[in-house]
Protein backbone atom coordinates (compact mmCIF):
# COMPACT_ATOMS: atom_id res chain seq x y z
CA UNK A 1 0.00 0.00 0.00
CA UNK A 2 1.36 3.45 -0.90
CA UNK A 3 2.18 6.03 1.76
CA UNK A 4 0.73 9.51 2.01
CA UNK A 5 2.79 12.69 2.40
CA UNK A 6 2.53 12.29 6.18
CA UNK A 7 4.03 8.79 6.05
CA UNK A 8 0.73 7.05 6.83
CA UNK A 9 -0.62 4.41 4.49
CA UNK A 10 -2.62 6.10 1.74
CA UNK A 11 -6.23 4.95 1.35
CA UNK A 12 -6.68 2.08 -1.09
CA UNK A 13 -9.43 2.92 -3.57
CA UNK A 14 -11.74 0.12 -4.64
CA UNK A 15 -14.95 -0.60 -6.51
CA UNK A 16 -17.55 -3.00 -5.13
CA UNK A 17 -19.21 -4.96 -7.98
CA UNK A 18 -21.25 -8.08 -8.57
CA UNK A 19 -22.18 -10.38 -11.42
CA UNK A 20 -25.49 -12.16 -10.72
CA UNK A 21 -24.82 -11.80 -7.00
CA UNK A 22 -21.24 -13.13 -7.11
CA UNK A 23 -19.57 -10.08 -5.54
CA UNK A 24 -16.10 -8.59 -5.83
CA UNK A 25 -13.78 -5.88 -4.59
CA UNK A 26 -11.91 -4.49 -7.60
CA UNK A 27 -8.48 -2.86 -7.16
CA UNK A 28 -6.62 -0.91 -9.84
CA UNK A 29 -2.98 -2.06 -9.79
CA UNK A 30 -1.99 -0.80 -13.23
CA UNK A 31 1.43 0.78 -13.37
CA UNK A 32 3.02 -1.78 -11.07
CA UNK A 33 1.24 -1.22 -7.76
CA UNK A 34 1.91 -4.10 -5.32
CA UNK A 35 -0.47 -7.03 -5.22
CA UNK A 36 -2.69 -7.50 -2.17
CA UNK A 37 -1.32 -9.99 0.31
CA UNK A 38 -3.40 -12.81 1.74
CA UNK A 39 -4.03 -10.87 4.96
CA UNK A 40 -5.39 -7.85 3.08
CA UNK A 41 -7.58 -10.07 0.88
CA UNK A 42 -9.08 -11.75 3.94
CA UNK A 43 -9.68 -8.36 5.59
CA UNK A 44 -11.34 -6.88 2.51
CA UNK A 45 -13.52 -9.97 1.99
CA UNK A 46 -14.76 -10.13 5.59
CA UNK A 47 -18.49 -9.39 5.54
CA UNK A 48 -18.59 -8.15 9.13
CA UNK A 49 -15.36 -6.18 9.56
CA UNK A 50 -14.38 -5.49 5.93
CA UNK A 51 -16.02 -4.58 2.64
CA UNK A 52 -17.39 -8.08 2.06
CA UNK A 53 -16.96 -10.09 -1.12
CA UNK A 54 -16.47 -13.54 -2.60
CA UNK A 55 -13.26 -12.55 -4.41
CA UNK A 56 -10.84 -9.67 -4.90
CA UNK A 57 -10.07 -8.74 -8.52
CA UNK A 58 -6.97 -6.77 -9.46
CA UNK A 59 -6.85 -4.78 -12.72
CA UNK A 60 -3.30 -4.85 -14.07
CA UNK A 61 -1.29 -4.02 -17.19
CA UNK A 62 -1.98 -6.26 -20.22
CA UNK A 63 0.07 -9.41 -20.73
CA UNK A 64 -0.52 -9.90 -24.47
CA UNK A 65 -0.43 -7.60 -27.47
CA UNK A 66 -3.78 -6.01 -28.18
CA UNK A 67 -5.35 -6.72 -24.78
CA UNK A 68 -6.61 -3.66 -22.91
CA UNK A 69 -5.66 -5.01 -19.47
CA UNK A 70 -5.12 -8.15 -17.42
CA UNK A 71 -6.64 -9.23 -14.15
CA UNK A 72 -6.00 -11.61 -11.30
CA UNK A 73 -8.34 -13.27 -8.82
CA UNK A 74 -7.93 -13.72 -5.06
CA UNK A 75 -10.38 -15.81 -3.06
CA UNK A 76 -11.90 -14.68 0.24
CA UNK A 77 -9.41 -16.85 2.13
CA UNK A 78 -6.47 -15.12 0.42
CA UNK A 79 -5.65 -17.93 -2.01
CA UNK A 80 -5.27 -17.27 -5.73
CA UNK A 81 -7.60 -18.50 -8.46
CA UNK A 82 -7.08 -19.08 -12.17
CA UNK A 83 -10.56 -18.28 -13.50
CA UNK A 84 -13.73 -16.40 -12.61
CA UNK A 85 -16.41 -15.91 -15.24
CA UNK A 86 -18.55 -13.46 -13.28
CA UNK A 87 -15.39 -11.59 -12.35
CA UNK A 88 -14.37 -11.37 -16.00
CA UNK A 89 -17.62 -9.59 -16.83
CA UNK A 90 -17.12 -7.19 -13.92
CA UNK A 91 -13.58 -6.46 -15.09
CA UNK A 92 -14.97 -5.77 -18.57
CA UNK A 93 -17.56 -3.34 -17.20
CA UNK A 94 -14.93 -1.64 -15.02
CA UNK A 95 -12.61 -1.16 -18.01
CA UNK A 96 -15.45 0.23 -20.16
CA UNK A 97 -16.37 2.75 -17.47
CA UNK A 98 -12.69 3.64 -17.02
CA UNK A 99 -12.35 4.43 -20.74
CA UNK A 100 -9.65 1.79 -21.30
CA UNK A 101 -11.60 0.22 -24.18
CA UNK A 102 -11.93 3.53 -26.09
CA UNK A 103 -15.61 2.82 -26.71
CA UNK A 104 -15.03 -0.48 -28.54
CA UNK A 105 -17.89 -2.98 -28.50
CA UNK A 106 -15.44 -5.88 -28.50
CA UNK A 107 -11.99 -6.11 -26.90
CA UNK A 108 -9.69 -8.58 -25.15
CA UNK A 109 -8.47 -9.03 -21.58
CA UNK A 110 -5.86 -11.36 -20.10
CA UNK A 111 -6.51 -13.58 -17.09
CA UNK A 112 -4.40 -16.19 -15.29
CA UNK A 113 -6.15 -18.76 -17.51
CA UNK A 114 -5.31 -16.98 -20.79
CA UNK A 115 -6.73 -14.37 -23.15
CA UNK A 116 -10.48 -13.71 -23.37
CA UNK A 117 -12.47 -11.96 -26.05
CA UNK A 118 -15.21 -9.72 -24.63
CA UNK A 119 -18.36 -8.30 -26.24
CA UNK A 120 -20.40 -5.49 -24.68
CA UNK A 121 -24.06 -6.41 -25.22
CA UNK A 122 -25.64 -3.28 -23.74
CA UNK A 123 -27.78 -2.80 -20.63
CA UNK A 124 -24.87 -3.81 -18.39
CA UNK A 125 -24.46 -7.23 -20.00
CA UNK A 126 -21.26 -8.74 -21.40
CA UNK A 127 -20.33 -11.93 -23.23
CA UNK A 128 -16.99 -13.57 -22.47
CA UNK A 129 -15.13 -16.21 -24.48
CA UNK A 130 -14.28 -18.72 -21.76
CA UNK A 131 -12.12 -21.06 -23.86
CA UNK A 132 -12.54 -24.78 -24.49
CA UNK A 133 -13.61 -27.13 -21.71
CA UNK A 134 -10.83 -29.59 -20.91
CA UNK A 135 -11.88 -33.06 -19.74
CA UNK A 136 -8.38 -34.56 -19.56
CA UNK A 137 -7.84 -35.67 -15.92
CA UNK A 138 -4.20 -34.57 -15.76
CA UNK A 139 -5.15 -31.03 -16.81
CA UNK A 140 -8.17 -30.57 -14.52
CA UNK A 141 -6.12 -31.68 -12.50
CA UNK A 142 -7.28 -35.01 -11.05
CA UNK A 143 -5.20 -37.72 -9.45
CA UNK A 144 -5.66 -41.46 -9.96
CA UNK A 145 -7.25 -41.41 -13.42
CA UNK A 146 -5.39 -41.94 -16.70
CA UNK A 147 -8.34 -41.32 -19.04
CA UNK A 148 -11.40 -39.08 -18.92
CA UNK A 149 -14.65 -40.63 -17.77
CA UNK A 150 -18.24 -39.51 -18.11
CA UNK A 151 -18.77 -40.22 -14.42
CA UNK A 152 -16.17 -40.53 -11.69
CA UNK A 153 -16.93 -42.20 -8.38
CA UNK A 154 -15.10 -41.68 -5.09
CA UNK A 155 -15.77 -43.19 -1.67
CA UNK A 156 -14.87 -40.74 1.11
CA UNK A 157 -15.51 -41.76 4.72
CA UNK A 158 -18.12 -44.28 3.51
CA UNK A 159 -19.87 -41.62 1.40
CA UNK A 160 -20.03 -42.56 -2.29
CA UNK A 161 -20.03 -39.53 -4.60
CA UNK A 162 -20.55 -39.66 -8.37
CA UNK A 163 -19.66 -36.63 -10.48
CA UNK A 164 -18.43 -35.29 -13.81
CA UNK A 165 -15.20 -33.30 -13.95
CA UNK A 166 -13.82 -30.62 -16.27
CA UNK A 167 -11.42 -27.70 -16.28
CA UNK A 168 -12.55 -24.24 -17.36
CA UNK A 169 -9.13 -22.87 -16.50
CA UNK A 170 -9.90 -24.01 -12.95
CA UNK A 171 -11.06 -27.43 -11.68
CA UNK A 172 -14.75 -28.31 -11.44
CA UNK A 173 -16.77 -31.27 -10.22
CA UNK A 174 -20.40 -31.43 -11.38
CA UNK A 175 -23.01 -33.49 -9.54
CA UNK A 176 -26.46 -34.06 -11.08
CA UNK A 177 -29.35 -33.78 -8.63
CA UNK A 178 -33.13 -34.08 -8.87
CA UNK A 179 -33.74 -30.99 -6.73
CA UNK A 180 -31.03 -28.36 -6.42
CA UNK A 181 -32.76 -26.79 -3.41
CA UNK A 182 -32.27 -30.03 -1.46
CA UNK A 183 -28.69 -30.63 -2.65
CA UNK A 184 -26.29 -31.43 0.24
CA UNK A 185 -23.75 -28.71 -0.54
CA UNK A 186 -22.44 -28.21 2.97
CA UNK A 187 -21.73 -31.91 3.54
CA UNK A 188 -20.74 -33.29 0.11
CA UNK A 189 -18.81 -30.35 -1.39
CA UNK A 190 -16.14 -30.10 1.35
CA UNK A 191 -15.61 -33.87 1.19
CA UNK A 192 -15.02 -33.73 -2.54
CA UNK A 193 -12.83 -30.63 -2.32
CA UNK A 194 -10.54 -32.35 0.18
CA UNK A 195 -10.50 -35.64 -1.73
CA UNK A 196 -7.19 -37.03 -3.01
CA UNK A 197 -8.84 -36.99 -6.45
CA UNK A 198 -8.45 -33.18 -6.59
CA UNK A 199 -4.89 -32.20 -5.60
CA UNK A 200 -5.74 -28.50 -6.07
CA UNK A 201 -9.27 -28.82 -4.66
CA UNK A 202 -12.24 -28.01 -6.93
CA UNK A 203 -15.35 -25.94 -7.35
CA UNK A 204 -18.31 -28.27 -6.79
CA UNK A 205 -21.54 -27.64 -8.73
CA UNK A 206 -24.93 -29.25 -8.12
CA UNK A 207 -26.99 -29.16 -11.34
CA UNK A 208 -30.67 -29.85 -11.95
CA UNK A 209 -31.87 -30.24 -15.55
CA UNK A 210 -35.16 -28.37 -16.04
CA UNK A 211 -35.35 -28.80 -19.82
CA UNK A 212 -33.19 -29.06 -22.92
CA UNK A 213 -32.56 -25.30 -22.76
CA UNK A 214 -32.46 -24.63 -19.01
CA UNK A 215 -30.76 -25.87 -15.84
CA UNK A 216 -30.61 -24.78 -12.22
CA UNK A 217 -27.27 -24.67 -10.44
CA UNK A 218 -25.71 -24.07 -7.03
CA UNK A 219 -21.92 -23.93 -6.64
CA UNK A 220 -19.67 -24.39 -3.63
CA UNK A 221 -16.43 -22.63 -4.58
CA UNK A 222 -12.98 -23.51 -3.29
CA UNK A 223 -11.65 -20.87 -0.94
CA UNK A 224 -15.08 -19.22 -0.65
CA UNK A 225 -17.98 -21.60 0.04
CA UNK A 226 -21.37 -21.35 -1.63
CA UNK A 227 -21.78 -18.25 -3.80
CA UNK A 228 -24.87 -16.73 -5.39
CA UNK A 229 -23.36 -17.38 -8.82
CA UNK A 230 -20.25 -18.94 -10.36
CA UNK A 231 -19.60 -18.18 -14.02
CA UNK A 232 -16.95 -20.81 -14.64
CA UNK A 233 -19.11 -23.26 -12.64
CA UNK A 234 -22.05 -22.56 -14.97
CA UNK A 235 -19.79 -23.21 -17.96
CA UNK A 236 -18.52 -26.45 -16.40
CA UNK A 237 -22.01 -27.74 -15.62
CA UNK A 238 -23.23 -27.02 -19.15
CA UNK A 239 -20.16 -28.66 -20.71
CA UNK A 240 -20.61 -31.85 -18.64
CA UNK A 241 -24.34 -32.05 -19.33
CA UNK A 242 -23.89 -31.41 -23.07
CA UNK A 243 -21.37 -34.24 -23.24
CA UNK A 244 -23.98 -36.48 -21.61
CA UNK A 245 -26.57 -35.48 -24.22
CA UNK A 246 -28.95 -34.06 -21.61
CA UNK A 247 -29.19 -30.45 -22.80
CA UNK A 248 -28.82 -28.36 -25.94
CA UNK A 249 -25.78 -26.25 -26.80
CA UNK A 250 -27.32 -22.87 -25.92
CA UNK A 251 -28.64 -22.97 -22.37
CA UNK A 252 -29.95 -20.68 -19.64
CA UNK A 253 -28.38 -21.36 -16.25
CA UNK A 254 -30.45 -20.22 -13.29
CA UNK A 255 -28.32 -19.54 -10.21
CA UNK A 256 -29.46 -18.19 -6.83
CA UNK A 257 -28.25 -14.70 -7.79
CA UNK A 258 -29.50 -14.53 -11.38
CA UNK A 259 -29.33 -16.05 -14.84
CA UNK A 260 -26.40 -16.64 -17.19
CA UNK A 261 -26.49 -17.77 -20.82
CA UNK A 262 -23.95 -20.39 -21.86
CA UNK A 263 -23.31 -21.42 -25.48
CA UNK A 264 -20.98 -24.16 -26.77
CA UNK A 265 -21.58 -24.51 -30.55
CA UNK A 266 -19.61 -27.75 -30.92
CA UNK A 267 -16.85 -29.71 -29.20
CA UNK A 268 -14.11 -27.99 -31.23
CA UNK A 269 -15.40 -24.49 -30.44
CA UNK A 270 -14.82 -22.28 -27.45
CA UNK A 271 -17.58 -21.80 -24.92
CA UNK A 272 -19.09 -18.38 -24.21
CA UNK A 273 -20.90 -16.96 -21.21
CA UNK A 274 -23.23 -13.94 -21.18
CA UNK A 275 -24.67 -12.16 -18.18
CA UNK A 276 -24.85 -8.96 -16.15
CA UNK A 277 -22.18 -6.92 -14.39
CA UNK A 278 -23.13 -4.22 -11.90
CA UNK A 279 -21.42 -1.51 -9.85
CA UNK A 280 -22.50 -1.34 -6.20
CA UNK A 281 -20.39 1.46 -4.70
CA UNK A 282 -16.93 3.07 -4.64
CA UNK A 283 -14.84 3.32 -1.49
CA UNK A 284 -11.48 3.78 0.21
CA UNK A 285 -9.84 1.21 2.50
CA UNK A 286 -8.12 3.08 5.34
CA UNK A 287 -6.55 0.25 7.34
Amino acid sequence: MAESATGAAAPLRFSKMHGAGNDFVVLDLRGGAPEPGAELCRALADRHFGVGCDQILTVEDPLSEGAVASYRIWNADGSGSQQCGNGARCIAAWLVRDGATAGAVSFAVDSPAGRHAVWALGDGRYRIDMGRPDFEPSRIPMRGYSACQDRYVVDIHDTVIGFGAVSMGNPHAVIEVDDVDAAPLDSIAPLLQSSDAFPESANVGFAQVIGRDRIRLRVYERGVGETLACGSGACAAVAVLIRRGLIDRDVAVQLPGGELRIAWPDDAATLSMAGPAAFVFEGEWNR
